[in-house]
């Protein structure tokens, strides 16, 4: 047993089924739980406002929950690696545990890390508790990475039950006897300046409290409807647990055990849990392509979408960003968006079509904004997201699939109730006309108090006309998609 270990959170921030800092406990006298903001390290996707407001409450959360088994959560800001040589030389620590992060620029940071803490005489082992399933752990028949989310899911559904069971936390975490200097949590900058976060702290807990409080209402209340509330905007249907996933409050293993658990108890429950686990399976779908293809954060898996035409407009840019486009299921979600830093995942859709489609906006200006204003922000679920949605990607939808957005809201919003929420000034338009306000007459406006132009937004060009256009666009890169290349990643530097 050594003396001193090194727990190095980074988006792992919960004492549940951490591997790393069950590790660090049973193996050593003394732990150190350090966290290192160092947002420059991310390259180019460094954290947005909405995410940084979610790190500065989690890590608060963090702290708590290591306090109350004897622990205390110790911050430093800059270069990672030269924060993990100074408190290994103030603590005199000999090892350092952490868990694994996949985007392209931490795979490579943590790989250098791992030798300079080696040769400086420093142990460092690295644990997996992101995903249900490595990205190194999978291929297809070819030996290749998979482009196709079915098979891939086959795949990993094959694993499932080989998976360990989710770990309790310590009960308790032995603190060093002299514990380094720590910065204060204010002085990382986290929160916003101009307090503009007040739907965000009335719409979420972030911490890992929040997310088992989460997940067990989610079981009780919603799971059993999940096939079909999970495309409902107007229904508490979806878990919303995507935040606390991306930031490690709970893991995968948990939540698969959640499911399994109940359909266990409740047989009747099998099918929407399935659904829910085949939600995690995208997840890790992201994941799988992010890391076998790192370019496609800011390129098109699919290389012909590199000579498609997108029409560079500002004004069309920045009257989706507001929730101003004319289109009232894209509003809404945009208005959604901008107070509580989410959105539901079937109005996502929508907007980016929209965006995309008929816009014919750059995918890449739609995921930046999402990336800063979404409190879920994941660079693997935002690349995959978009680029499926804008037909680039892998497994993507056809270039022919534009999102309807009025027929969308009559089939997923029916009684209007997620229009009239973040929509007022359109709520007395009866349920006819609120989604389609342009087809409405004056005498019907008139008497809900909606002036076109005025009270709400013009859509912005004619939707069928900008359909077809965008499938000309698409038409003409059509042709013989060629194959992207995997960046090959060896498993040692993967396990590192």
């Amino acid at each position: 047993m050594s003396d001193t270990a090194i727990v190095w959170f980074r988006r792992d921030l919960r004492l549940t089924d951490n591997p790393a800092l069950a590790a660090a406990c049973e193996r050593s006298q003394q732990v150190v739980a350090l966290y290192v903001h160092a947002p420059h390290e991310d390259g180019d996707w460094a954290p947005g406002g909405a995410s940084r407001w979610w790190l500065h409450h989690s890590l608060d959360s963090l702290d708590a929950a290591l306090r109350s088994r004897g622990g205390s959560l110790l911050l430093r800001a800059g270069d990672s690696l030269a924060a993990l040589l100074d408190v290994a030389r103030e603590t005199h620590a000999t090892h350092v545990y952490w868990n694994r992060l996949y985007d392209p620029p931490l795979v490579d940071r943590d790989t250098r890390i791992k030798s300079a803490l080696r040769e400086a005489g420093v142990d460092c082992e690295s644990f997996n508790a992101t995903l249900l399933a490595e990205p190194s752990q999978l291929r297809n028949a070819q030996g290749e990475p998979y482009r196709v989310f079915t098979p891939f899911w086959r795949a990993c559904m094959a694993r499932l039950d080989e998976l360990p069971r989710p770990q309790p936390p310590p009960a308790t975490i032995p603190p060093p006897k002299h514990l380094p200097r720590s910065m204060a949590l204010d002085q990382l900058g986290l929160r916003p300046r101009i307090r503009w976060d007040a739907g965000l702290a009335s719409a979420w807990i972030p911490g890992e409290a929040g997310a088992l409080a989460r997940i067990e209402e989610f079981a009780r209340s919603s799971m059993f409807r999940y096939d079909e509330g999970r495309n409902r905007p107007d229904l508490p249907g979806t878990s919303r647990l995507s935040p606390h996933l991306h930031f490690g409050e709970i893991g995968p293993r948990q939540c698969l055990a959640v499911a399994r658990s109940l359909t266990s108890e409740q047989p009747v429950a099998q099918a929407p849990a399935d659904s829910f686990v085949r939600q995690l399976g995208w997840r890790e779908f992201a994941h799988h392509l992010l890391h076998h293809f790192p370019a496609t954060s800011t390129s098109p898996l699919d290389a012909r979408f590199e000579a498609f035409q997108w029409e560079t407009n500002e004004a069309w840019l920045e009257a989706w960003q507001r929730g101003r486009t004319g289109y009232p299921i894209v509003d809404a979600g945009m208005r959604e968006l901008w107070t509580t830093g989410w959105m539901h995942n079937r109005v996502r859709m929508i907007a980016a079509s929209l965006l995309t489609k008929n816009l014919r906006q750059p995918w890449l200006a739609g995921a930046r904004w999402f990336w800063d204003t979404l409190v879920d922000a994941d660079l693997a679920n935002n690349t995959l997201g978009w680029q499926w949605t804008a037909g680039c990607g892998a497994d993507a939808a056809p270039y022919f699939r534009v999102f309807n957005p009025m027929l969308q809201t009559e089939r997923f919003d029916p009684a209007r109730a997620y229009l009239r929420r973040w929509l007022p000034e359109l709520a007395r338009l009866p349920d006819a006309w609120i989604h389609r306000p342009w087809e409405a007459s004056q005498s019907v406006l008139a008497e809900a108090g909606v002036r076109l132009g005025v009270d709400y937004p013009e859509p912005g060009g004619n939707f069928r006309e900008r359909r077809e256009a965008a499938l000309a666009g698409y038409a003409a890169i059509k042709g013989p998609s060629p194959p992207a290349k995997a960046t090959q990643i060896t498993s040692s530097r993967l396990l590192r």
